[in-house]
């Protein structure tokens, strides 16, 4: 990272949030923002679930840096579109921990394609990650708050594009704009278990999804002239902004959508 990223990064992490006796599952933990969600958590104090699918070493390296930190965590492979792998998962950490407190809804796939191309095995499979994962997460934590009695914190890391139109990636913006949908009116069927559920809607932030286009210097400059802020958001941007939601000041916050993109949504390029 640049300097001036570096001191972005450092300057996300500052923000104190004491989440000591609070447990946490983050889905697709194992890399980008899930990773730098997860271990934020476990940095404030936060027993932590890792979640991930087959990078189980990447996975493990968390475990053992939020234990390192003074924090606790186990690590489990589960598909958040599989019903019984999840409900396993979320049963695993209310028996290794004694309960649940936050889920972090973060995993999630994206593949281009002209909408005529889509082929339907694609679609389903990006609706089932990015959709019905979310949906079966959130199911169970709900479950598991609720039978516990004290409320819960549900945040599911969205995109921009749960509104803007995003060409050649329908069936992604389609899952982000279910979930926009989805976390509205499960907000509303929560809010009197004292379960809160909110997105973040993240622009272009530095991960391994989208480091072809960073690296590459035209692709990166027609990047970067979207974003009035003019530089990619990191990692640790993100994880901050979750930790606050997951804390008990966000306690007043639900059924809301807080982007995180550099301006990228207000700009027009002029009219």
């Amino acid at each position: 990272m640049s300097a001036t990223t570096s001191s972005v990064a450092a300057n996300a992490g500052d923000v104190h949030v004491d989440l000591r006796g609070k447990t946490a599952i983050v889905t697709g933990a194992a890399t980008g923002i899930g990773k730098a969600i997860a271990l934020r958590l476990g940095a404030s104090g936060a027993n932590v679930v890792v979640d991930y699918r087959d990078q189980t070493d990447a996975a493990n390296e968390i475990v053992a840096e939020i234990e390192r930190s003074g924090g606790h965590g186990i690590a489990i492979s589960a598909d958040v579109s599989d019903e019984a792998a999840v409900d396993g998962m979320v049963a695993s950490a209310v028996e290794h921990f004694g309960g649940l407190d936050i889920l972090v809804n973060n995993a999630g796939i994206e593949q281009s394609h002209a909408l005529v191309d889509i082929p339907l095995d694609v679609w389903k499979r990006i609706i089932d990650v990015n959709l019905t994962g979310p949906f079966l997460c959130a199911r169970a934590a709900a479950r598991a708050m609720i039978a516990r009695g004290r409320g819960g914190r549900i945040i599911n890391i969205s995109s921009v594009h749960e509104d803007l139109a995003f060409p050649n990636n329908a069936a992604y913006a389609a899952s982000k704009g279910g979930v926009r949908m989805f976390m509205r009116t499960a907000a509303l069927e929560l809010a009197p278990h004292a379960i809160t559920m909110n997105n973040i809607a993240p622009g272009a932030i530095a991960t391994p999804i989208n480091q072809d286009v960073r690296e590459n210097p035209q692709q990166r400059k027609e990047l970067l002239e979207e974003i009035p802020l003019g530089r990619v958001g990191q990692p640790e941007e993100i994880a901050a902004l979750c930790t606050y939601l997951a804390s008990d000041a966000a306690g007043y916050v639900t059924g809301a959508t807080f982007v995180i993109d550099g301006g990228l949504m207000r700009y027009t390029k002029g009219l």
